[in-house]
């Protein structure tokens, strides 16, 4: 069942924050005026309205989710639940594990395959003010009521692959559709050289690199730890 959380008799904004966020962002959510309900969230780690979810990364774990996919495998989850999404990249520098044009293909990529919005912060303060400012206007302005639960979708077989598909570095739905159509399935995809990838059209031999990396890439226990 979902499960909302109406706007109080006061007119406070309520935010809900994911349990694993930094305890800090309660008093700094706090002390802008809002409520904080902290939760064990499905996707996302800010929710601002029943439509509205904000998932926050340092520019470190930014530069790896890209690096090993995991952003590209959070974003469809994210754009099937929530009609807006917005990707808060926080910090002033990250690690350097990504040229300029890689940073710039993956900023592309939210935008242009996820339609999702990307801005950045100097640190946990500008963000808190970032995600007051959109619970704000989403919760009195538009007057959206914050739902906890995510909907739950349920996707066909080839909807299910494409979006196994989307999860790989660089590849949106349109790509996802494209390696697909090419391959005829993920188990072919998935067994697929660097070349043969290279020669799908839209991939070329840069993200035809990227996508064989992660799919060759041995799993680490260590690595996979909630940011």
């Amino acid at each position: 069942m979902q499960q909302f959380l109406e706007k109080p008799p006061d007119g406070k904004v309520r935010i809900a924050v994911d349990h694993r966020e930094d305890a800090h962002f309660d008093e700094l959510f706090k002390s802008l005026g809002a409520d904080v309900e902290r939760r064990a969230l499905s996707v996302g780690d800010f929710l601002c309205s029943a439509r509205l979810a904000i998932e926050r990364k340092t520019r470190s774990d930014f530069e790896q989710s890209v690096v090993d996919g995991r952003l590209f495998s959070q974003l469809p989850n994210l754009i099937s639940n929530y009609e807006r999404v917005v990707i808060i990249v926080e910090g002033t520098s990250g690690e350097g594990r990504l040229a300029r044009a890689s940073l710039l293909g993956a900023y592309a990529a939210i935008a242009a395959d996820y339609g999702a919005s990307l801005v950045f912060t100097d640190g946990m303060e500008g963000t808190a003010e970032l995600v007051f400012a959109f619970a704000k206007h989403e919760q009195l302005g538009k007057r959206v009521p914050l739902r906890i639960y995510a909907k739950k979708k349920t996707f066909t077989p080839s909807q299910t692959a494409r979006s196994i598909v989307e999860s790989l570095p660089m590849v949106g739905p349109k790509g996802a559709k494209a390696l697909l159509a090419h391959f005829g399935s993920v188990d072919a995809l998935a067994r697929a050289s660097e070349r043969e990838l290279s020669e799908v059209p839209g991939v070329g031999k840069k993200r035809a690199k990227m996508i064989r990396a992660i799919l060759a890439y041995e799993y680490r226990e260590d690595e996979d730890q909630p940011h």
